[in-house]
């Protein structure tokens, strides 16, 4: 399989979650002002005032992609500030960013999920549909070489990252908001478990005892993917369309389609202002 090299980050939302936490930590004026006014991945959150988003970017271009398509809302000055304040190509180091504005239907309040996201991507860059690229979250900083296996070659049209819970470094608490996974003994995936209760994360683990968590990050053969991202249904009680529920249909019809690439490491995470003092220990990758 032929993969070449554009990924698209999934930095919509609203923040809301960091915005209300910002009180229950003591930051600097300028940083607090910062985080009130912008999405949590602009924040400055290292000893050398990069963001995550910032650091996230060195290690997409450090990973050998060429492309970035950027998901953001029309209120987007912060990362036009990063990146440049073109619509498309703006060059990033020797990155190309182009912007993907993520709109809102006149009788919603707020975005409609990750699959919304990416299906808005395809429409702005019809190109996606005939590409192999990379999906991410814009709060999670993914290692280099995490970002490289997604690209590498696989006898799999799409890829995801299937990383052990151990590794993640994450309290309990935070791992039973996240996906796990169910892959079959040669690593395709089976099945994505949303927010899993005690008794399915005891349940679903790999060969070796291992619970697998998925963290949004997949590479997409955008022909074969785009039928389930276009179809995705909204949620019964998030009311958003997922980008899981769009892979988890996708492998109902395609039981060999996605590929499960093991990985045991901590993944930065910058959820709420709690993160930030972790994060602080970060500097240029």
């Amino acid at each position: 399989m032929k993969n070449n090299s554009s990924i698209v980050i999934l930095a919509a939302g609203m923040s809301s979650r960091m915005k209300k936490s910002l009180g229950d930590v003591s930051l600097d004026p300028k940083i607090q002002e910062i985080a009130q006014s912008n999405h949590k991945s602009l924040i400055p959150v290292t000893q050398n005032n990069d963001s995550l988003m910032s650091l996230l970017l060195q290690n997409i271009e450090s990973a050998n992609y060429t492309d970035v398509y950027l998901v953001t809302s029309s209120q987007n000055q912060g990362f036009k500030d990063l990146v440049g304040s073109k619509d498309a190509n703006n060059l990033y180091g020797q990155l190309k960013i182009h912007f993907v504005i993520q709109k809102i239907e006149d009788h919603r309040s707020k975005p409609a999920g990750t699959a919304d996201a990416l299906l808005q991507a395809y429409d702005q860059y019809p190109q996606l549909k005939s590409s192999y690229f990379t999906v991410c979250n814009g709060d999670n900083l993914y290692s280099i070489g995490t970002l490289k296996a997604l690209k590498a070659q696989r006898n799999a049209p799409c890829a995801m990252i299937a990383y052990d819970r151990e590794g993640l470094q994450f309290p309990q608490e935070r791992i039973s908001k996240f996906a796990i996974i169910d892959c079959d003994d040669h690593w395709f995936l089976k099945k994505i478990i949303e927010k899993p209760n005690a008794t399915q994360i005891a349940q679903y683990k790999d060969a070796k005892g291992t619970t697998r968590l998925s963290m949004n990050v997949f590479n997409f053969d955008g022909s074969i993917m785009f039928p389930f991202i276009n179809e995705c249904p909204f949620h019964d009680c998030r009311d958003e369309k997922e980008l899981p529920q769009a892979v988890a249909n996708y492998v109902a019809t395609h039981p060999k389609g996605m590929l499960c690439i093991p990985l045991s490491e901590h993944l930065p995470d910058l959820t709420s202002a709690h993160d930030m003092d972790a994060l602080k220990k970060l500097g240029h990758p």
